[in-house]
Protein backbone atom coordinates (compact mmCIF):
# COMPACT_ATOMS: atom_id res chain seq x y z
CA UNK A 1 0.00 0.00 0.00
CA UNK A 2 1.55 3.50 -0.77
CA UNK A 3 1.38 4.30 2.79
CA UNK A 4 3.33 1.19 4.84
CA UNK A 5 6.52 1.08 5.61
CA UNK A 6 7.39 -2.68 5.46
CA UNK A 7 7.28 -4.21 1.56
CA UNK A 8 7.94 -8.23 1.37
CA UNK A 9 10.62 -9.56 -0.70
CA UNK A 10 8.48 -12.03 -2.59
CA UNK A 11 11.34 -13.85 -3.88
CA UNK A 12 12.93 -14.93 -0.42
CA UNK A 13 11.55 -16.21 2.89
CA UNK A 14 12.64 -12.80 4.65
CA UNK A 15 8.86 -11.67 5.61
CA UNK A 16 7.08 -14.98 5.80
CA UNK A 17 5.68 -15.87 8.92
CA UNK A 18 3.78 -19.25 10.70
CA UNK A 19 1.12 -17.10 11.99
CA UNK A 20 -2.39 -17.36 10.76
CA UNK A 21 -4.83 -14.12 10.35
CA UNK A 22 -7.97 -13.14 11.22
CA UNK A 23 -9.89 -10.11 9.70
CA UNK A 24 -13.40 -9.51 11.57
CA UNK A 25 -15.96 -8.16 9.17
CA UNK A 26 -19.15 -8.65 10.88
CA UNK A 27 -21.26 -6.35 12.82
CA UNK A 28 -24.23 -3.92 11.78
CA UNK A 29 -22.33 -0.95 11.58
CA UNK A 30 -25.34 1.59 12.91
CA UNK A 31 -23.31 4.78 13.26
CA UNK A 32 -22.78 4.56 9.47
CA UNK A 33 -26.12 4.39 8.76
CA UNK A 34 -27.60 4.60 5.42
CA UNK A 35 -24.40 3.80 4.14
CA UNK A 36 -24.19 0.25 5.52
CA UNK A 37 -27.71 -0.59 4.88
CA UNK A 38 -26.92 -2.26 1.31
CA UNK A 39 -23.63 -3.73 2.70
CA UNK A 40 -20.82 -4.17 5.53
CA UNK A 41 -18.94 -1.04 7.12
CA UNK A 42 -15.62 -2.63 6.12
CA UNK A 43 -16.73 -2.23 2.75
CA UNK A 44 -16.35 1.15 2.66
CA UNK A 45 -13.68 2.96 0.58
CA UNK A 46 -11.01 4.78 1.83
CA UNK A 47 -8.77 6.54 -0.73
CA UNK A 48 -10.72 4.39 -3.19
CA UNK A 49 -10.23 1.46 -1.49
CA UNK A 50 -12.38 -0.74 0.81
CA UNK A 51 -10.96 -0.24 4.58
CA UNK A 52 -10.68 -4.31 5.31
CA UNK A 53 -8.49 -4.17 2.10
CA UNK A 54 -5.91 -2.45 4.37
CA UNK A 55 -6.02 -5.21 6.91
CA UNK A 56 -5.71 -8.20 3.90
CA UNK A 57 -2.38 -5.87 3.22
CA UNK A 58 -1.32 -5.16 6.73
CA UNK A 59 -1.00 -8.79 7.18
CA UNK A 60 0.38 -10.10 4.11
CA UNK A 61 3.19 -7.48 3.83
CA UNK A 62 3.96 -9.36 7.65
CA UNK A 63 4.38 -12.33 6.10
CA UNK A 64 0.56 -13.84 7.27
CA UNK A 65 -0.91 -14.81 4.16
CA UNK A 66 -3.25 -17.89 5.80
CA UNK A 67 -5.93 -15.70 6.76
CA UNK A 68 -9.86 -16.03 7.90
CA UNK A 69 -12.23 -13.32 7.06
CA UNK A 70 -15.54 -13.50 9.37
CA UNK A 71 -18.63 -12.67 7.94
CA UNK A 72 -21.83 -12.00 8.51
CA UNK A 73 -24.97 -9.25 8.48
CA UNK A 74 -26.30 -7.37 5.90
CA UNK A 75 -24.24 -8.01 2.35
CA UNK A 76 -22.02 -10.29 3.76
CA UNK A 77 -21.60 -11.86 0.21
CA UNK A 78 -20.50 -8.42 -0.95
CA UNK A 79 -17.19 -9.62 0.79
CA UNK A 80 -16.98 -12.73 -1.18
CA UNK A 81 -17.46 -11.55 -4.00
CA UNK A 82 -14.99 -8.82 -3.72
CA UNK A 83 -12.05 -10.52 -2.18
CA UNK A 84 -12.86 -14.23 -3.90
CA UNK A 85 -10.02 -16.98 -2.66
CA UNK A 86 -7.64 -13.97 -2.30
CA UNK A 87 -4.94 -14.85 -4.86
CA UNK A 88 -5.17 -11.36 -6.14
CA UNK A 89 -4.32 -9.94 -2.77
CA UNK A 90 -1.35 -11.93 -2.66
CA UNK A 91 -2.92 -14.14 0.35
CA UNK A 92 -5.61 -17.44 0.97
CA UNK A 93 -8.82 -16.99 2.14
CA UNK A 94 -11.35 -18.57 4.36
CA UNK A 95 -14.46 -17.57 5.15
CA UNK A 96 -16.52 -18.36 8.35
CA UNK A 97 -20.12 -17.04 9.12
CA UNK A 98 -20.87 -15.50 12.43
CA UNK A 99 -25.05 -16.08 12.08
CA UNK A 100 -25.33 -12.85 14.72
CA UNK A 101 -22.78 -9.96 16.37
CA UNK A 102 -22.32 -11.58 19.93
CA UNK A 103 -19.23 -9.58 20.10
CA UNK A 104 -15.35 -9.69 19.18
CA UNK A 105 -13.97 -12.69 21.27
CA UNK A 106 -17.15 -15.16 20.15
CA UNK A 107 -16.10 -14.08 16.82
CA UNK A 108 -12.69 -15.07 17.33
CA UNK A 109 -14.25 -18.10 18.80
CA UNK A 110 -15.07 -19.27 16.05
CA UNK A 111 -11.71 -19.84 14.64
CA UNK A 112 -9.99 -22.36 16.62
CA UNK A 113 -10.07 -24.93 13.61
CA UNK A 114 -8.73 -22.59 11.66
CA UNK A 115 -5.96 -21.32 13.94
CA UNK A 116 -5.03 -25.05 14.29
CA UNK A 117 -2.76 -25.00 17.25
CA UNK A 118 -0.85 -21.88 15.54
CA UNK A 119 -0.23 -18.08 17.21
CA UNK A 120 -2.39 -15.71 15.12
CA UNK A 121 -3.15 -12.27 14.75
CA UNK A 122 -6.95 -10.56 14.70
CA UNK A 123 -7.44 -7.19 12.97
CA UNK A 124 -10.86 -5.82 13.03
CA UNK A 125 -11.65 -4.91 9.43
CA UNK A 126 -12.46 -1.25 10.61
CA UNK A 127 -9.22 -0.52 11.47
CA UNK A 128 -6.53 1.65 9.78
CA UNK A 129 -2.80 1.47 11.45
CA UNK A 130 -0.49 3.32 9.42
CA UNK A 131 2.51 1.73 10.85
CA UNK A 132 3.83 -1.61 9.58
CA UNK A 133 2.78 -4.58 11.94
CA UNK A 134 5.96 -6.58 11.03
CA UNK A 135 7.82 -5.87 14.07
CA UNK A 136 4.96 -6.71 16.41
CA UNK A 137 4.37 -10.28 14.93
CA UNK A 138 8.32 -10.90 14.75
CA UNK A 139 8.41 -10.37 18.25
CA UNK A 140 5.18 -12.05 19.53
CA UNK A 141 6.75 -14.81 17.28
CA UNK A 142 9.75 -15.21 19.45
CA UNK A 143 8.12 -14.75 22.64
CA UNK A 144 6.41 -16.70 25.42
CA UNK A 145 3.08 -14.16 25.90
CA UNK A 146 0.31 -15.77 25.76
CA UNK A 147 -1.02 -12.69 24.22
CA UNK A 148 0.30 -8.98 23.08
CA UNK A 149 -1.47 -5.89 22.53
CA UNK A 150 -1.21 -2.66 20.64
CA UNK A 151 -1.97 0.93 22.46
CA UNK A 152 -2.70 3.92 21.47
CA UNK A 153 -3.13 7.17 23.31
CA UNK A 154 -7.00 9.04 22.51
CA UNK A 155 -8.76 11.82 23.77
CA UNK A 156 -12.34 10.03 24.46
CA UNK A 157 -11.13 7.13 26.42
CA UNK A 158 -14.66 6.11 27.69
CA UNK A 159 -15.61 5.08 24.07
CA UNK A 160 -12.70 2.42 24.35
CA UNK A 161 -11.40 -0.90 25.68
CA UNK A 162 -8.75 0.64 28.08
CA UNK A 163 -5.34 -0.67 29.63
CA UNK A 164 -4.06 0.60 33.13
CA UNK A 165 -0.48 0.23 32.96
CA UNK A 166 1.71 0.99 36.03
CA UNK A 167 5.72 0.86 35.61
CA UNK A 168 5.42 -0.46 32.42
CA UNK A 169 3.37 -3.36 33.82
CA UNK A 170 -0.20 -4.30 32.24
CA UNK A 171 -2.04 -4.36 35.32
CA UNK A 172 -5.68 -4.45 34.19
CA UNK A 173 -8.18 -4.05 31.14
CA UNK A 174 -11.78 -2.87 31.05
CA UNK A 175 -14.45 -2.25 28.49
CA UNK A 176 -15.10 1.45 28.08
CA UNK A 177 -14.74 2.53 31.51
CA UNK A 178 -16.83 5.31 32.81
CA UNK A 179 -14.13 6.41 35.01
CA UNK A 180 -10.86 5.30 33.11
CA UNK A 181 -7.61 5.04 34.33
CA UNK A 182 -5.54 6.36 31.72
CA UNK A 183 -6.07 7.12 28.00
CA UNK A 184 -4.42 3.89 26.49
CA UNK A 185 -6.87 2.33 24.30
CA UNK A 186 -6.53 -0.67 23.26
CA UNK A 187 -6.43 -1.15 19.53
CA UNK A 188 -8.17 -3.79 17.14
CA UNK A 189 -5.38 -5.79 16.40
CA UNK A 190 -4.54 -8.72 19.04
CA UNK A 191 -1.76 -11.29 18.80
CA UNK A 192 -2.94 -14.62 20.45
CA UNK A 193 -2.26 -17.56 20.82
CA UNK A 194 -4.61 -20.59 20.99
CA UNK A 195 -4.87 -20.15 24.82
CA UNK A 196 -7.60 -18.08 24.32
CA UNK A 197 -9.79 -20.28 23.15
CA UNK A 198 -10.19 -21.93 26.94
CA UNK A 199 -10.99 -18.29 27.88
CA UNK A 200 -13.51 -17.75 25.60
CA UNK A 201 -15.73 -20.55 25.97
CA UNK A 202 -15.91 -19.44 30.00
CA UNK A 203 -17.06 -15.98 29.11
CA UNK A 204 -19.74 -14.41 30.11
CA UNK A 205 -21.47 -11.84 28.38
CA UNK A 206 -21.28 -8.49 29.24
CA UNK A 207 -24.04 -5.59 30.30
CA UNK A 208 -23.92 -5.02 26.17
CA UNK A 209 -24.79 -8.93 25.97
CA UNK A 210 -21.53 -9.61 23.90
CA UNK A 211 -18.87 -11.80 24.78
CA UNK A 212 -16.09 -9.35 25.03
CA UNK A 213 -12.29 -9.34 24.01
CA UNK A 214 -11.21 -7.39 26.50
CA UNK A 215 -13.14 -9.26 29.44
CA UNK A 216 -11.26 -12.88 28.01
CA UNK A 217 -7.78 -10.67 27.71
CA UNK A 218 -8.54 -9.89 31.66
CA UNK A 219 -9.39 -13.25 32.31
CA UNK A 220 -5.62 -14.19 30.76
CA UNK A 221 -4.06 -11.48 33.20
CA UNK A 222 -6.21 -12.65 36.36
CA UNK A 223 -4.88 -16.55 35.74
CA UNK A 224 -1.19 -15.30 35.71
CA UNK A 225 -0.89 -15.52 31.66
CA UNK A 226 2.15 -13.18 29.94
CA UNK A 227 0.55 -10.33 28.02
CA UNK A 228 2.79 -7.97 26.59
CA UNK A 229 1.78 -4.65 24.85
CA UNK A 230 3.44 -1.99 22.42
CA UNK A 231 2.73 1.75 21.71
CA UNK A 232 1.41 2.69 18.55
CA UNK A 233 2.76 6.32 18.55
CA UNK A 234 1.79 6.75 14.14
CA UNK A 235 -1.40 6.61 12.70
CA UNK A 236 -4.40 4.60 14.19
CA UNK A 237 -8.04 4.89 13.62
CA UNK A 238 -11.33 3.16 14.44
CA UNK A 239 -13.24 4.04 11.53
CA UNK A 240 -16.73 3.70 13.22
CA UNK A 241 -18.43 6.90 12.34
CA UNK A 242 -18.07 9.58 9.30
CA UNK A 243 -15.69 11.79 10.59
CA UNK A 244 -13.25 8.81 11.36
CA UNK A 245 -13.79 7.64 7.87
CA UNK A 246 -13.18 11.11 6.24
CA UNK A 247 -10.37 11.78 8.78
CA UNK A 248 -8.73 8.41 7.64
CA UNK A 249 -9.18 9.33 3.99
CA UNK A 250 -7.08 12.82 4.67
CA UNK A 251 -4.34 10.84 6.32
CA UNK A 252 -3.77 8.38 3.91
CA UNK A 253 -4.31 10.47 0.64
CA UNK A 254 -1.54 12.88 2.16
CA UNK A 255 0.91 9.83 2.31
CA UNK A 256 0.19 8.55 -1.45
CA UNK A 257 2.38 8.84 -4.27
CA UNK A 258 0.87 10.96 -7.00
CA UNK A 259 0.51 10.09 -10.49
CA UNK A 260 -1.75 10.38 -13.42
CA UNK A 261 -3.21 8.18 -16.37
CA UNK A 262 -5.82 10.15 -17.36
CA UNK A 263 -6.38 13.08 -19.67
CA UNK A 264 -6.12 16.90 -19.36
CA UNK A 265 -7.66 19.39 -21.33
CA UNK A 266 -5.65 22.42 -21.92
CA UNK A 267 -7.57 24.93 -19.45
CA UNK A 268 -7.77 22.97 -16.37
CA UNK A 269 -5.75 22.77 -13.66
CA UNK A 270 -3.95 20.63 -11.37
CA UNK A 271 -1.74 20.87 -8.63
CA UNK A 272 -0.59 18.92 -5.35
CA UNK A 273 -0.40 15.44 -4.10
CA UNK A 274 -3.41 14.56 -7.31
CA UNK A 275 -3.90 10.56 -7.75
CA UNK A 276 -5.61 9.72 -11.66
CA UNK A 277 -6.85 6.77 -13.14
CA UNK A 278 -6.78 5.25 -16.78
CA UNK A 279 -9.62 6.68 -19.12
CA UNK A 280 -10.48 9.82 -16.67
CA UNK A 281 -10.53 12.90 -18.49
CA UNK A 282 -10.31 16.46 -16.37
CA UNK A 283 -12.21 18.59 -18.52
CA UNK A 284 -12.09 22.35 -19.07
CA UNK A 285 -12.70 24.81 -15.92
CA UNK A 286 -11.75 22.20 -13.86
CA UNK A 287 -9.52 22.84 -11.04
CA UNK A 288 -8.42 20.09 -8.67
CA UNK A 289 -5.75 20.82 -5.47
CA UNK A 290 -4.66 17.50 -4.11
CA UNK A 291 -4.23 15.51 -2.03
CA UNK A 292 -7.10 14.02 -4.22
CA UNK A 293 -7.70 10.26 -5.71
CA UNK A 294 -9.72 10.39 -8.58
CA UNK A 295 -10.56 6.20 -10.07
CA UNK A 296 -10.50 4.98 -13.21
CA UNK A 297 -13.34 6.27 -16.30
CA UNK A 298 -14.05 9.34 -14.43
CA UNK A 299 -15.43 12.53 -16.38
CA UNK A 300 -14.59 15.70 -13.79
CA UNK A 301 -15.80 18.95 -15.52
CA UNK A 302 -16.56 21.07 -17.09
CA UNK A 303 -16.07 23.79 -14.60
CA UNK A 304 -15.63 21.16 -11.43
CA UNK A 305 -14.01 21.70 -8.27
CA UNK A 306 -12.38 18.97 -6.79
CA UNK A 307 -11.02 20.28 -3.35
CA UNK A 308 -8.38 18.55 -1.43
CA UNK A 309 -8.99 15.48 1.11
CA UNK A 310 -11.58 14.24 -1.73
CA UNK A 311 -11.46 10.82 -3.29
CA UNK A 312 -13.87 10.21 -6.23
CA UNK A 313 -14.53 6.65 -7.02
CA UNK A 314 -14.32 4.98 -10.87
CA UNK A 315 -16.79 5.95 -13.54
CA UNK A 316 -18.08 8.91 -11.71
CA UNK A 317 -18.94 12.14 -13.62
CA UNK A 318 -18.77 15.55 -11.59
CA UNK A 319 -19.76 18.92 -13.41
CA UNK A 320 -19.91 22.88 -12.45
CA UNK A 321 -20.04 22.03 -8.66
CA UNK A 322 -17.13 22.81 -6.00
CA UNK A 323 -16.57 19.33 -3.85
CA UNK A 324 -13.55 19.23 -1.40
CA UNK A 325 -12.85 16.48 2.09
CA UNK A 326 -14.89 14.34 1.08
CA UNK A 327 -15.54 11.11 -0.20
CA UNK A 328 -17.55 10.02 -3.39
CA UNK A 329 -17.63 6.09 -4.03
CA UNK A 330 -17.71 4.63 -7.68
CA UNK A 331 -20.16 5.28 -10.43
CA UNK A 332 -21.94 8.38 -9.27
CA UNK A 333 -23.09 11.45 -10.90
CA UNK A 334 -23.22 14.70 -9.55
CA UNK A 335 -23.98 18.20 -11.48
CA UNK A 336 -25.17 21.23 -10.39
CA UNK A 337 -23.45 25.12 -9.19
CA UNK A 338 -23.25 23.57 -4.81
CA UNK A 339 -20.95 22.78 -3.03
CA UNK A 340 -20.28 19.69 -1.12
CA UNK A 341 -17.66 19.45 2.26
CA UNK A 342 -17.42 17.04 4.66
CA UNK A 343 -19.83 14.46 2.94
CA UNK A 344 -19.45 10.64 2.05
CA UNK A 345 -21.98 9.71 -1.14
CA UNK A 346 -21.99 6.24 -1.53
CA UNK A 347 -21.75 4.18 -4.98
CA UNK A 348 -23.96 4.82 -7.78
CA UNK A 349 -25.96 7.94 -6.42
CA UNK A 350 -27.07 10.83 -8.00
CA UNK A 351 -27.43 15.01 -7.20
CA UNK A 352 -28.31 17.38 -9.87
CA UNK A 353 -28.63 21.01 -10.01
CA UNK A 354 -29.14 23.95 -7.04
CA UNK A 355 -28.50 27.35 -6.54
CA UNK A 356 -28.62 27.14 -3.15
CA UNK A 357 -25.59 27.28 -0.41
CA UNK A 358 -23.63 24.36 1.34
CA UNK A 359 -24.73 20.93 1.26
CA UNK A 360 -23.30 18.17 3.80
CA UNK A 361 -24.38 14.80 2.53
CA UNK A 362 -24.84 11.12 4.17
CA UNK A 363 -25.58 9.18 1.03
CA UNK A 364 -26.67 5.86 0.95
CA UNK A 365 -26.08 3.33 -1.83
CA UNK A 366 -28.40 4.13 -5.34
CA UNK A 367 -29.73 7.79 -3.82
CA UNK A 368 -30.98 10.29 -5.87
CA UNK A 369 -31.26 14.04 -5.28
CA UNK A 370 -32.73 16.67 -7.06
CA UNK A 371 -32.39 20.21 -5.63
Amino acid sequence: TAYEIYQCDWSSDVCSSDLKGIILHGGHGTRLRPLTHTGPKQLLPIANKPMSQYCVESLRDAGITDIAIIIGGVGSNKVQEYYGDGTKFGVKLTYISQDAPRGIAQAIGLCKEFVNGEKFVVFLGDNILKKSITEYVQRFESSDAKASILLCEVNNPTQFGIADIKDGVLKKIMEKPKDPPTNLAVTGIYLLTPTIFDIIARLKPSWRNEYEITDALQMLLQEQYKITYDMVTDYWKDTGTPHDIIHANQVILSAMKPYFEGNKEGNSDISGNVMVGSGTIIKEGSKVIGPVIIGKDCQIGPNAYIGSNTSIGDNSKISNCHIENSIIMSGCSINGEFTIKDSIIAFNSEISKSDTPDKIFLLGEGTKISL
